[in-house]
Formats: structure tokens, sequence, C-alpha cells
């Protein structure tokens, strides 16, 4: 918290948070300090920290293993899952999906879902269709390793940054959005410039440390900001899509509604209003207020 609007703002969602029972505690300076002494906490700096707004339950999970636990309960339920196969187009009879060609052939089906983040757009163009949503590239850090310094992931309130620590000491941050269309995953250093300053703004020690790697992802980044769960005009087609770069922490829930969505032909009681027709229709669910611009999400 960096002022007293932000602190109004933190107090609001921690409330949010704990009517839907989950843990959500304000810090005044000291518990911030205890919490993160490495911050800089000077009255000097461009934007003094007030307090803070925590989580004790939050974290990270790994990845890899999220998705391989996913992968290996689906294999013994039954799904086959294909490796190195990419989609090369998607055949129509009228308005319905009755294939998926691949580079490992064809694959017939009855029902196709669509869950493929920053491509989601290049999938549908393979059936005509233009979604409301722009590709962007996020960009991610990694720094050497380095012993136990940050034991949460903790945001900064005045920027766009964010930091944890891996179980091999480096240092994972991250920032904004590269700002245009793309589905390079190369990322740009103007970019890398401005995620760098506001880390080291935030935590100043961050500055002797070397940058090890950097990598790209490709964001499907909503018009509104909020993701598209649901059905298509086309038969038998259906696409979850647009978290902008909120997608992982979103997939057991999502992905429960998803299945619940193709399984029944129509959406769950919790995703009915995450259709592609409120776009058409004015309803969109702009919890930011700031229009259609998927950069501000």
């Amino acid at each position: 918290i960096h002022n007293d609007a932000q602190r109004d703002a933190f107090a609001r969602r921690g409330n949010a948070l704990r009517l839907n029972g989950i843990d959500a505690v304000m810090h005044d300076l000291d518990g911030v300090r205890k919490l993160m002494p490495h911050l800089d906490f000077s009255k000097n700096t461009r934007f003094p920290v007030q307090g803070g707004l925590a989580q004790p339950r939050g974290g990270t999970a790994r990845h890899d293993a999220v998705a391989w636990g996913y992968a290996r309960a689906a294999d013994r339920l039954g799904v086959e899952i294909f490796q190195k196969c990419e989609v090369t187009g998607i055949k129509r009879k009228g308005d319905q999906v009755i294939s998926v060609e691949t580079t490992r052939g064809p694959i017939e089906a009855g029902q196709v879902g669509v869950a493929v983040a920053g491509n989601s757009s290049r999938l549908f163009d393979m059936v005509g269709m233009k979604l409301p949503i722009e590709s962007h590239v996020l960009q991610a850090f990694v720094t050497e390793g380095i012993k136990p310094l940050v034991d949460t992931v903790c945001t900064f309130g005045a920027g766009h940054f964010y930091i944890s620590q891996s179980d091999k000491g480096g240092l994972v941050f991250g920032g904004d959005i590269d700002g245009w269309n793309t589905y390079a995953q190369r990322g740009n250093l103007p970019t890398f410039n401005h995620v760098v300053a506001g880390g080291v703004t935030m935590m100043p020690c961050l500055a002797r440390l070397r940058v090890l790697r950097q990598w790209g992802g490709v964001m499907d980044m909503s018009m509104d900001g909020t993701p598209i769960i649901g059905k298509t005009p086309i038969d038998n087609l259906y696409l979850n899509g647009g978290w902008c770069y909120g997608g992982f922490k979103a997939t057991p829930a999502s992905g429960w509604v998803f299945a619940h969505t193709i399984a029944n032909d129509k959406p769950h009681a919790l995703n009915t209003e995450f259709t592609l027709e409120r776009f058409r229709e004015g309803n969109i669910i702009d919890e930011k207020g700031v229009g259609a611009s998927p950069k501000s999400h």
C-alpha cells in the first residue's frame, strides 16, 4: 500500500476475500517490514510503503507438477494424450465441426473443446471466427540462485511487478505485457528495463543479482479482462480462453465448469455469464472499468 486510496481499495478487496472464506490480513508498515524486511522502507523512495494486504494461505505451485498431475489422472481415466501433435486445421460440415486435422492425422470428433491460451485466435481462424481477444507476450525472468530471501509472492502496489523464489534459489519475477499484438515469444528489452526498474525500486538489493534467463508466453487478452468459457456459434465447438495472464491459477475451477459445459452442452451455473455473446450484447464483465483495452487489464 502506497497511498490512502490504495488502502481503501485493498481493504475492500480483503473484505471480499474474507466474505468468500479466503484468508486476508491488512498490515501496517511494521507488519510488512516483518514479512519482507528487504523492501525499501525509506521515506525518500518514489513510492513510500505504508502497509500491505496479505493472503497467508496463498503461494506458488510448480506448473510442470500441476500439468503432469492432471495428465496422469486423465490417463488413468482413459483420456488419450498426444504430445508434439500440432493442430493444422478444423473441418466443418455446415455449422458443425466434424474433425480436427493434425500433423499426425485427422481426429474425428463429436465435440471439440479449445483451451489453448494465447493461440485461441489462431485456432478459431481455422473455422472463420474472429474472437474478441488480442494476443500479447508476457515476459518472465529468473536470477542466479541465492539463499532464501523471499518466502512468499510479493507484488509492487505502485507498479506492475511481482516476485517469488524458486526451489533452486532463483528469484522469479515479471511485470507488464510487452504492449503490442504478437505471437512471438522473444520479448523486448524496453519492457525488461521497465520491469527491472520497478523491481529495484521496491527491493533495491535486486540490483546486485544477475539475470540468468528470460522467456515469453503468449497471453490471450480479452477485451474486458474476463475469460470466455462456454459454447460458440458453431455447434459442438466450445471455448475456454481469454484468461489474460491469470489462467494457470484458475485451472481447477475453469476445467471443472468447462467439462460440465461440454458434457451437458450448456454452461454450469458458475460460467453462465462468461459467454462470447456478452460482447455483442454489451454485458461485458469489466471489473476495472477501463473499457476495451486489453493492456489495461
